[in-house]
């Protein structure tokens, strides 16, 4: 199956006024990019001192300023909302962004701010199983939007409403990030329109798509109905200032958690541009990218201009 190649820039909102933020985003539409992503924490992990914004509230504030850029986050965190509350939000914002939602959820990625915050983590197990009752009930809310009824361990529905319903029909893309073969991936089969393998599973791409193509095997669903897309580490310079750039993503992104060595994409416009062609080929058709500098005018430029266009056969929508 061939499926359009798109691009979205992942900004963790750490440090970051609304209006930088926002200054990126506009940014990010007049180049043409497809989706602004955000991460889902009450604050920065390891930097708790450092200002950052909520993440639904961001996500709102950004598409009403915006006029056709998706966003979404990368990924919502499950414990800190109730599932029910959560699809209402989903649909809201989908409807007042004229359907420009992108909806990532998982279920939870640091123990310490639940522990602070008094909210409920477990151990992996339960945490997928509050992640599975939780995509039932959001996956129903979306589909009948008259009254969905689910009853669980850990939620329940009854007759819950859910109006004005989502834009995008069926739903808006429902995105399941991680490469757990045991708990995440049966997810993804089972629910998400796009699987995202994150940074630190890059090196294990072809393999982690095997598994998820036996997965859905099992439950009778096309592999080809879930999206590939991959979280990565982007290094983009001309020849002269590769190095500087390269020093400079490894200072913030030199933890092997990111995957700048496993499967970061480093490198001149020409071999970025190889390298996505690459995994374009395997299967993958959605790229988000941590880009080495936060998302300078200058990178994103760069990106656009000298890249996308080798990729996806059309200039980039600012030129």
């Amino acid at each position: 199956m061939t499926r359009m190649i798109e691009f979205g820039i992942y900004l963790p909102q750490v440090g970051l006024g609304f209006e930088d933020i926002l200054d990126r985003a506009r940014t990010m539409e007049r180049l043409g990019y497809d989706a602004l992503w955000m991460y889902d924490h009450l604050y920065a992990p390891g930097a708790p001192q450092a200002p950052s914004l909520e993440a639904w509230t961001l996500a709102t504030a950004l598409l009403a300023r915006t006029s056709r850029l998706r966003a979404g986050h990368m990924v919502t965190c499950n414990n800190f909302r109730h599932p029910a509350v959560l699809a209402k939000m989903a649909a809201t914002l989908d409807v007042i962004s004229g359907g420009r939602l992108e909806f990532g959820i998982g279920s939870g990625s640091v123990e310490l701010e639940h522990e602070q915050a008094g909210l409920p983590w477990g151990p992996a197990r339960e945490r997928s199983a509050r992640l599975e009752e939780s995509l039932e009930i959001i996956t129903r809310m979306f589909a009948e939007p008259g009254g969905a009824t689910f009853k669980g361990e850990h939620y329940e529905i009854r007759d819950l409403p859910c109006l004005p319903a989502p834009v995008q029909r069926p739903r808006p893309p429902v995105h399941v990030g991680g490469a757990g073969p045991k708990f995440t991936l049966p997810l993804v089969a089972r629910y998400a329109d796009v699987w995202n393998v994150p940074t630190y599973a890059l090196d294990r791409v072809g393999e982690l798509s095997r598994r998820l193509d036996e997965e859905c095997e099992k439950i009778g669903r096309d592999p080809a109905t879930i999206r590939r897309s991959v979280e990565a580490v982007l290094v983009i310079a001309e020849p002269a200032d590769l190095d500087a750039a390269l020093t400079r993503a490894r200072r913030h992104y030199g933890h092997p958690g990111f995957g700048l060595d496993a499967g970061g994409l480093a490198g001149n416009p020409d071999q970025i541009a190889e390298r996505i062609s690459v995994l374009a080929g395997a299967g993958i058709s959605s790229f988000v990218f941590f880009t080495h500098d936060r998302a300078s005018t200058s990178t994103l430029e760069l990106f656009a201009e000298a890249v996308m266009p080798r990729v996806t056969g059309s200039g980039p929508a600012g030129a």
